[in-house]
């Protein structure tokens, strides 16, 4: 297996993201697949569960993802109807197969991937919930833990592991992730997360002050106010 698969795996096949709204879960899930894509033996599979907002969705970059080897699944709404894309059970028992599952919506969403709890509450899944610390659900650990029995509840999943994603958009700066890492550490004393989050361009001076795995993020989803006409950062 790869450096990057167990990194960011912990040796599972199967990865679902789970977070409120603006945690930044799209951005991780896109960015791990297309690392894991360029260096799985594994067909990458990316599901986009995500049926709750309609704005910056990771279907929006299917093309893209598409072109760098990445099977992507996702299921048209019918009005506002949740739906559920065909072939998830195949392709999470698909030994040749890894799975990224990203789950939106809050419990809402969450609730949509119960049927599938069978398979992913097994050890070759693993549940990785993304804290972002500025966001403003995220500032005390009681408003933390409530989010997460209700999201976990609702997709009947057990075993969730934290990721840190102390992001502010394109202008974050190295210290803004350091102070953001700072909370998390101080709202969960003791845990270590499975990997932090970080733009690309930080991750180099990053990785020398902390010991996690740091995943390089290139923003994928930014409106055109954000990046101009192309969505570039």
């Amino acid at each position: 297996m790869s450096e990057t698969y167990e990194k960011f795996t912990n040796g599972a096949k199967n990865l679902v993201f789970l977070g409120e709204a603006g945690s930044g879960k799209t951005e991780t899930s896109i960015n791990l697949a297309r690392k894991l894509a360029c260096e799985s033996s594994r067909r990458v599979h990316f599901f986009d569960m995500d049926q709750t907002k309609p704005l910056f969705r990771a279907r929006d970059c299917e093309t893209e993802l598409e072109n760098e080897g990445i099977i992507f699944h996702f299921q048209r709404q019918y009005l506002d109807a949740p739906t559920v894309a065909s072939g998830v059970i195949e392709t999470l028992l698909d030994e040749n197969s890894m799975v990224l599952m990203d789950v939106g919506g809050g419990s809402h969403g969450s609730h949509m991937i119960g049927q599938f709890s069978h398979i992913l509450n097994r050890d070759d899944a693993r549940v990785l919930y993304i804290v972002n610390p500025y966001r403003p659900w995220s500032r005390s650990l009681s408003d933390i833990e409530g989010t997460v029995a209700r999201v976990a509840g609702a997709a009947r999943l057990r075993n969730l592991h934290l990721v840190a994603n102390p992001n502010l958009g394109p202008s974050t700066t190295l210290e803004d992730v350091l102070e953001g890492l700072k909370r998390f550490r101080d709202l969960f004393p003791g845990e270590t997360p499975d990997f932090v989050c970080a733009l690309d361009e930080l991750c180099a001076r990053l990785e020398e002050r902390i010991e996690e795995p740091v995943l390089p993020v290139r923003l994928n989803t930014l409106p055109e106010w954000f990046g101009g006409s192309d969505g570039d950062i």
